[in-house]
């Protein structure tokens, strides 16, 4: 007779989920490090009580805001390798529908979260319940329903025998590393508390392998085929080749055929920026050196990439003579893009296939195209010079000067987090990445008021680190208050805050497809009904200190350098404040090197419109179908 533990729901499913492990290459881990919450009366006497019955089991972190909750879990999961995650139980109504923006940016950037939203009664009784969307013409949906989308598995749990399928099927997506993103498992307030008899099997410990396939013979063939025929080929590493942990064979295989290998954003860091095959960012806010080898390619060479307009620079980049596309990922669905030849397989695994294979034939790209790359990297290092060059230490400093204050005093131990405005542009083209993954960078969904929760779950996942949270103003408005969290639990994260008063990267564009700037200064309205009068007199370093940061001001470069170092050292939460130039001027670093479309307006009568919409036509002009 098998045996049972009469429990609720919410408390056998904390049981289950303390009980759950990865293993990849022999190293086995928690699934589920901990339980972020805020708690409502979908949640309260469900999740809530069962995560004090089992606190021993399953930690448990207060949150502030749903949302920066989920981010948190998410950088615990990227910096994890996505071996491990958190959970994030909310109750329902706005603590649900909170989740859905996290819930996007995880499975859009292919890492896994697990989110517990409380939902309505299943058995009606109480309806309308308190936050309850009523919908006329179905009896079954509540807003948490709005999860559905943005959601790589997603079950509502009516029943509690219902929990042991879903549990298993959610675990099953979280682990695979082609499915995995946002899960969530909706949970009818009465049913997380109502008891049921539960089989012991269902406690057990369980390990998911997480797998790394190899490539199909043919396919391999065939890839093989293409390398030993192109002259020009081009590497462009994706955030594929972080999730596999394949920077080593990613670098042993450049090594051995020479070929250069540009990086997305995700996939920044790859290989260390003084790698002699690295040639840096690619697209629209790569450098110059890695656009123009895109430009010339005959073959390219994605590693995990998604190929995002941003990398294709709208699919205006890649535009040499019979250029082809080689497409090594672990989607099927990737693997095609481009009309690409697909390597369908890890990306560790298949690099380390395609370079004993290629070994076999002695095969390297002529020594004339490793001269040219490695002098025009050179080149382009100047320029990265120029812009980080500060000569007079006691004036304000630029954006690209900020950076190069912190590059100079980070090692390979730090880790710099950023995910919207400006700041996105020039930390691609300029930074010099040390370690592959001192550069984290959320841009599949380019999310203000990722970067301080996520610093938190970085540093959670890895203690030792020095992180740095990199925030600009209109980020840092959208989402402060995961910054009480850290002071709360002790989460030493640096937070670099620049204020150049409004939003800067938009403002850049909107003045590049005749949009004027319109909107986006952080300014007074002057009568004309504009904001183009005074800055607003915002202390935004005031704010970081009410909510508990130590602050350390920085009005010129000296004092920059100072407090930067000052806040590296520092043991608890520290914010350093400096004010750079304003969004309506340009930052200094180096302009795009590559288009990107946004559209611009066909009839218009200001002439900054008509003048952008002529540029924009010769722009589409250029761009092609690869078929």
């Amino acid at each position: 007779m098998t045996s049972t533990t009469r429990l609720t729901v919410a408390q056998a499913l904390v049981r289950f989920l303390a009980a759950q492990y990865t293993e990849r290459d022999g190293v086995r881990q928690r699934l589920i490090g901990a339980t972020w919450g805020i708690f409502g009366h979908g949640n309260v006497a469900g999740l809530g009580q069962a995560l004090i019955e089992y606190g021993d089991d399953m930690p448990y972190h207060q949150g502030r805001n749903e949302q920066s909750m989920v981010h948190a879990a998410i950088g615990y999961a990227r910096q994890s390798n996505r071996l491990s995650t958190h959970a994030v139980t909310t109750s329902i109504g706005p603590g649900a529908t909170n989740l859905v923006t996290g819930a996007a940016l995880a499975t859009i950037n292919h890492l896994p979260v697990l989110l517990l939203p409380g939902d309505i009664f299943a058995t009606r009784v109480a309806d309308p319940v308190l936050q309850q969307l009523e919908v006329p013409y179905a009896g079954d949906i509540s807003v948490n329903d709005s999860l559905r989308p943005v959601s790589r598995y997603f079950d509502r749990v009516t029943r509690p025998e219902a929990l042991i399928p879903a549990a298993l099927q959610a675990m099953r997506v979280l682990t695979d590393p082609v499915e995995t993103g946002a899960v969530t498992l909706a949970l009818p307030q009465d049913v997380q508390a109502e008891a049921y008899d539960w089989p012991d099997e269902f406690f057990a410990e369980r390990t998911w392998v997480v797998r790394r396939p190899g490539a199909d013979p043919t396919e391999l063939a065939e890839a093989v085929r293409a390398i030993r025929a192109a002259q020009r080929p081009l590497i462009i590493a994706g955030g594929g080749v972080h999730h596999s942990r394949a920077e080593e064979a990613l670098a042993e295989f450049a090594e051995t055929t020479g070929i250069p290998v540009a990086s997305t954003q995700a996939g920044k860091g790859s290989l260390r920026w003084d790698h002699p095959q690295d040639v840096g960012g690619i697209g629209h806010t790569g450098t110059a050196t890695a656009n123009e080898l895109a430009r010339q390619a005959d073959l390219v060479i994605g590693v995990g990439t998604r190929y995002t307009d941003f990398t294709t620079a709208s699919h205006t980049l890649f535009s040499g003579d019979g250029v082809r596309f080689l497409n090594l990922n672990i989607a099927p669905f990737d693997g095609h893009k481009l009309a690409g030849q697909p390597l369908v397989a890890d990306a560790s695994s298949g690099l380390a296939e395609l370079t004993a294979a290629l070994r076999m034939h002695d095969h390297r790209v002529p020594e004339s195209y490793v001269g040219e790359y490695t002098l025009d990297k050179d080149r382009w290092e100047y320029r990265v010079d120029a812009a980080y060059e500060a000569d007079e230490p006691d004036v304000r400093p630029t954006q690209p000067q900020v950076l190069g204050a912190l590059d100079a005093l980070v090692d390979e131990s730090d880790v710099i987090i950023n995910a919207a405005g400006s700041l996105p542009g020039d930390l691609h083209k300029l930074w010099r990445a040390r370690s592959r993954d001192q550069y984290h960078l959320e841009y599949g969904y380019s999310c203000m008021g990722y970067e301080i929760p996520a610093a938190i779950g970085v540093k959670m996942a890895d203690p030792e680190r020095n992180v740095w949270a990199l925030v600009g103003d209109g980020t840092y408005l959208m989402m402060p208050t995961e910054i009480v969290t850290a002071v709360q639990e002790g989460v030493a994260i640096k937070m670099l805050l620049i204020q150049n008063h409004g939003y800067a990267s938009i403002g850049g564009l909107s003045e590049s497809v005749g949009g004027e700037r319109f909107g986006t200064a952080y300014r007074y309205r002057s009568e004309d009904g504009t904001y183009t009068g005074a800055p607003l007199p915002v202390d935004l370093a005031a704010n970081v200190a009410s909510l508990g940061m130590r602050v350390l001001r920085a009005k010129t470069m000296s004092d920059l350098r100072e407090a930067l170092a000052q806040a590296r050292a520092a043991d608890t939460p520290t914010c350093v404040y400096v004010e750079t130039e304003t969004a309506d001027t340009v930052s200094g670093a180096p302009p795009a090197q590559a288009w990107w479309d946004v559209p611009v307006a066909e009839t218009a009568t200001r002439p900054s419109a008509v003048k952008a919409r002529e540029l924009y036509d010769r722009h589409v002009s250029t761009r092609r179908r690869h078929l």
